[in-house]
């Protein structure tokens, strides 16, 4: 199960994502990143309650990444071991700004 938490905030929004970003899940956050409209500057990820991301998940966050590489920048946050482990197996730690 996945929580997504939505705040925006003039050309920022961000995303806070508590449980597991699956295959399951990742549909709902999908249809969030659809949200990202041209004004947007500023996309932040906050996965401080993120417990596992899927392949699903992650290609979620790269589609995030390729909207926001045309118009802004896009962070992700408070990012626990067991998710960055999987961002630096699969490369992603090249792809995304992790902070």
């Amino acid at each position: 199960m996945l929580n997504i938490e939505k705040t925006a905030e003039d050309n920022r929004i961000i995303y806070l994502l508590e449980g597991r970003l699956d295959t399951a899940s990742s549909p709902e956050l999908e249809e969030k990143v659809k949200d990202i409209t041209e004004e947007i500057s500023e996309v932040v990820f906050d996965l401080k309650d993120l417990d596992y991301i899927s392949s699903a998940g992650l290609r979620v966050l790269l589609e995030a990444q390729k909207i926001m590489s045309k118009q802004g920048e896009m962070k992700v946050i408070n990012v626990n071991d067991t998710v960055m482990e999987i961002f630096e197996i699969t490369g992603f730690t090249d792809i995304l700004t992790i902070e």
